[in-house]
């Protein structure tokens, strides 16, 4: 790859460096420079730009970015779509992610142009959580490195996602002379609770004396009652491998294969069989539902990744969780277990209110095409994109709209002052909206050209971290609809007046806007009089 200064006649079809804010227009780094990108530079009196230029051993950072993330991605896992030279794996299943660290490791060693940045291993992940992103740090990459990665990827995918699945889990409980039931109902309900929240249960429970024997009788009791788990917590700590709980195991014809772990809480937890059913001894942690030692191997079994005395005494790392008075913050109030980032939720708002005065009488969100209203079509357009749930404001023919509509839309919410401009059906919809979205895509009823594909760029395009948090349509030299915003600006959007809509914004905030470009232009074709309807009507969506 060719880097570089150039004189700006020469930089047609090179990629642009640096990003270039213009008179009405931002260029942003990685852009694709055209013709009429130049002819920009000229009038604003630039005379050189930084580009690079790919040469012809040279692989494209979305390429190899959507290569080495296809060949990652594994079972329960999804691909996304490469941009600005990253691309995403995302969780299709609650489970656990596997992966093999040191091969990882040796991945990530091999050039400085790739990048792969994963959540720990053995993490617990949901459907739609963001899990790894791959990353090409310049423009492209040789064709020899993303061999090499690819090699060492191997034939088989290396990251994938073990799920949870429903299983019956036994559980005995010893007592002590004394003690009392309520602690034993204590901690059945939250051994219960743990097994709940990975679609599993308690399926048996067996209550004795703190005494081998007695354990030895539990452990044969339970062994018929079909337990895919057996879980044995006592009324006293296990210190040795010849204590009670341990030794009543091997006495069952068992076997215990590792006591302790380097985790803490968790410390006094063994692991064993009896067969080809796993058997866990309880550290007395578990009786609290905070985390400790025992989740960790719990998730495994409840997910059927196999779990070893090596596995276990590897934990170290990490597996300090307890907390102590020295520790400059502890964690109050704890996230749920499992906590990756997530692709943008990024929600559906369709202004459909106006009155259409520039037409006549004639609402034009009414007007039929192909035997569809026009505003059902771009609300159909929205639904069928990765947007999250549709709001529609409503304001004129407001019954009508609904009608049309109510199949398509999660939610409407009404604007009584539509005839005061635009900004008061977005205020409306902005002030409705949930509030845990990243960011909204604004849409209008009037451009039933724009499909769900450009909708998906534009939600694609979205990444407030790399200074994209206002993504908008651009066609040709155009600026066009819908705009992507993030969820930072609806205070500010909030305070417009008038029918201005929040253009001024895109000023203001230049350096968050990212212009993606669109090969159609339905992003720029609105109907707003009876002429440009019948130009529509010569045409077919794209």
């Amino acid at each position: 790859m060719k880097f570089g200064r150039v004189p700006v006649p020469e930089a047609e079809g090179a990629i642009l460096a640096h990003s270039a804010r213009l008179t009405g227009r931002v260029l942003k780094k990685g852009h694709v420079l055209s013709a009429d990108d130049l002819a920009l530079f000229v009038e604003d009196g630039v005379e050189e730009i930084t580009v690079a230029r790919l040469e012809e051993n040279d692989i494209a950072e979305n390429d190899a970015a959507a290569r080495i993330t296809q060949a990652l991605a594994g079972d329960n896992i999804k691909s996304g779509d490469a941009f600005t030279g990253r691309c995403n794996l995302i969780a299709q299943s609650h489970g656990l992610i596997t992966f093999d660290r040191n091969n990882l490791d040796d991945i990530n060693l091999i050039d400085e142009a790739v990048t792969i940045a994963t959540i720990p291993t053995y993490d617990i992940t949901t459907p739609g959580q963001l899990i790894a992103t791959i990353k090409i740090i310049p423009f492209a990459i040789s064709k020899p490195v993303l061999e090499a990665i690819l090699e060492a990827i191997g034939k088989e995918p290396l990251v994938s996602i073990a799920p949870f699945e429903r299983k019956n889990n036994g559980l005995i409980m010893t007592r002590l002379p004394g003690m009392k039931e309520s602690i034993l109902d204590k901690t059945l309900q939250t051994a219960a609770a743990r097994a709940s929240e990975f679609g599993s249960h308690i399926s048996e429970e067996i209550r004795c004396g703190h005494t081998e024997s007695e354990v030895i009788d539990a452990i044969n009791d339970i062994q018929g009652k079909a337990c895919d788990i057996i879980l044995i917590f006592g009324a006293s700590a296990v210190v040795d491998r010849e204590d009670v709980l341990p030794a009543a195991v091997v006495g069952a014809g068992g076997e215990v294969e590792h006591f302790g772990m380097p985790v803490d809480p968790g410390n006094l937890l063994f692991l064993g069989n009896l067969k080809t059913t796993p058997v866990v001894g309880m550290p007395g942690c578990a009786r609290s539902p905070k985390l400790n030692g025992f989740d960790w191997v719990l998730w495994r079994l409840l997910a059927n990744v196999a779990i070893t005395p090596r596995d276990i005494m590897l934990m170290g790392a990490g597996g300090l969780l307890k907390e102590i008075s020295e520790r400059g913050q502890l964690r109050q109030d704890q996230p749920a277990l499992g906590t990756g980032a997530s692709e943008p939720k990024i929600a559906g708002l369709l202004l459909a209110a106006g009155s259409s005065r520039r037409m006549g009488k004639k609402n034009k969100l009414l007007a039929e095409l192909d035997g569809t209203a026009m505003v059902a079509r771009v609300a159909e357009q929205i639904k069928a994109s990765n947007s999250v749930g549709l709001l529609v404001v409503t304001g004129h023919e407001k019954e009508n709209i609904e009608a049309i509509l109510k199949d398509h839309a999660t939610s409407f919410i009404h604007n009584s002052d539509y005839a005061d401009g635009l900004s008061t059906s977005l205020k409306k919809g902005l002030s409705a909206l949930p509030d845990d979205i990243d960011g909204v895509i604004v849409c209008l009823g009037d451009m039933p050209l724009v499909t769900s594909k450009h909708i998906d760029q534009l939600i694609r395009a979205f990444d407030p971290v790399e200074g994209r948090s206002i993504c908008i349509p651009v066609h040709g030299r155009k600026r066009g609809n819908p705009v992507v915003w993030g969820k930072q600006y609806i205070a500010e959007i909030l305070a417009v007046t008038g029918d201005i809509g929040a253009r001024h914004l895109l000023e203001d905030y230049a350096d968050q806007v990212i212009e993606v470009p669109i090969d159609q232009d339905g992003v720029l074709f609105d109907v707003d009089t009876p002429d440009r309807l019948a130009e529509l009507k010569n045409r077919s969506p794209s």
